[in-house]
C-alpha cells in the first residue's frame, strides 16, 4: 500500500519515535515538561494496536508522554536515520535501501531485534469456497474459477503498492485488480463473501484481526509475496541514551494473536486505542513486567 500498508514501497509504517524538546538529534529523551515520546500512527489496525500498547505503557508505567504523528514508511526511515524519530516498531523490509543505508553503511540506526510477528501479504478465497473447490487454492487451476470469482483480485486502497498486475501478468491468469477504495470496504467484501455472498479473490495479509471472524483460505502462489520477520529499529543515539524508554521498545515484543485482539478491539468493536490498549495491559500483567523488567 504505498503509504498505507507494511509489506509494500511506501506503505505506512508504525514507527515509536523519542525527541527533546531542545534537540531532535541527540537521541536524548525529554525537556522541562519531562519526557516525550512521538509515536506515527499508521493506518492499519494491527499497527495502531502497536501504537496503542507502546503508548498506554510509556504514558502508565514510565511517566513518559506521548504523542501520535502520521507519516509514510519512507518518511519514517529518513527520520530516523536523521534523528527526529527514534524507533520503528514495525518494519516489513519493504525499504531494504533504507535498511542498508542507515543500519549498515552510516551507522545511524540499529536493528532492536523482532516484534514477534511473521507477517505475509497474499491472495485469499472465502474459506467455504475453498473447501468445496480445493483446486481453487491453486492457481494453476484459478482460471477455472475466475467467472465465479467475478474476473477480478479486489484490493484495498487504489494507493496500495501491489504485486498483483506481475503476478497476473507472469501467471497468465484472467483477472483484473480491483481496488475496493479503502482497506475498511475490502474487508466488508470480505465479509460479505463470508457470509454467503458471492465469492471473491483478495488481496489480503497477516496477521488480520479479520481472521478470527471469518475464514480464509489462501491460494498458493510463487514467492512473489514472501513471509517476513517484522522487526524494530532504532535510532542509534536514542538506543544509547534513551534509557528506559529505549530498553522498554527494545523488550516490547508480542505474537499475532495479541495484536489480533486489539486491533479487533479497535476496528470490530469500535473501541479507542487507549481503551482497548487499557483492556488489554489489565488482562497481561506479566506480559508488561517481563517488557519493564531490568536486566
Amino acid at each position: 500500500m504505498p503509504t498505507r500498508h507494511p509489506l509494500l514501497a511506501g506503505l505506512g509504517v508504525l514507527s515509536l519515535v523519542a525527541t527533546s524538546a531542545c534537540d531532535l538529534g541527540t537521541g536524548a529523551v525529554g525537556g522541562d515538561e519531562g519526557p516525550v515520546v512521538r509515536i506515527s500512527m499508521p493506518h492499519w489496525p494491527g499497527g495502531q494496536a502497536n501504537v496503542a500498547v507502546a503508548a498506554y505503557v510509556l504514558e502508565n508505567e514510565l511517566g513518559v508522554s506521548v504523542e501520535r504523528v502520521e507519516s509514510d514508511q519512507r518518511e519514517a526511515w529518513e527520520a530516523l536515520g536523521g534523528g527526529a524519530i527514534h524507533a520503528i516498531l514495525e518494519d516489513w523490509g519493504a525499504l531494504p535501501d533504507r535498511t542498508e543505508l542507515y543500519v549498515a553503511h552510516k551507522g545511524r540506526v540499529v536493528d532492536a531485534g523482532p516484534l514477534g510477528i511473521t507477517g505475509h501479504v497474499g491472495w485469499y478465497i472465502p474459506g467455504a469456497f475453498a473447501d468445496a473447490h480445493p483446486e481453487a487454492t491453486d492457481w494453476h487451476h484459478l482460471d477455472e474459477y475466475t467467472d465465479r470469482l467475478g474476473g477480478r483480485i479486489v484490493q484495498g486502497d487504489p494507493q496500495f503498492a501491489t504485486h498483483d498486475e506481475t503476478i497476473i501478468s507472469d501467471l497468465g491468469l484472467d483477472l483484473r485488480p480491483a481496488p475496493a477504495g479503502s482497506e475498511e470496504a475490502l474487508i466488508e467484501e470480505i465479509h460479505r463473501a463470508g457470509r454467503g455472498g458471492a465469492p471473491v479473490l483478495a488481496y489480503f495479509w497477516e496477521p488480520h484481526w479479520l481472521a478470527a471472524e471469518v475464514e480464509l483460505a489462501e491460494v498458493d502462489l510463487p514467492g512473489y509475496y514472501p513471509r517476513v520477520e517484522l522487526r524494530k529499529y532504532l535510532n542509534a543515539d536514542f538506543a544509547a541514551e534513551g534509557g528506559e524508554a529505549a530498553e522498554f521498545l527494545r523488550r516490547f515484543s508480542w505474537d499475532a494473536e495479541d495484536q489480533n485482539e486489539v486491533a479487533r478491539l479497535i476496528a470490530a468493536e469500535g473501541l479507542t486505542p487507549t481503551a482497548a490498549a487499557e483492556r488489554w495491559v489489565t488482562d497481561h500483567p506479566d506480559r508488561v513486567a517481563a517488557w519493564l523488567a531490568e536486566d
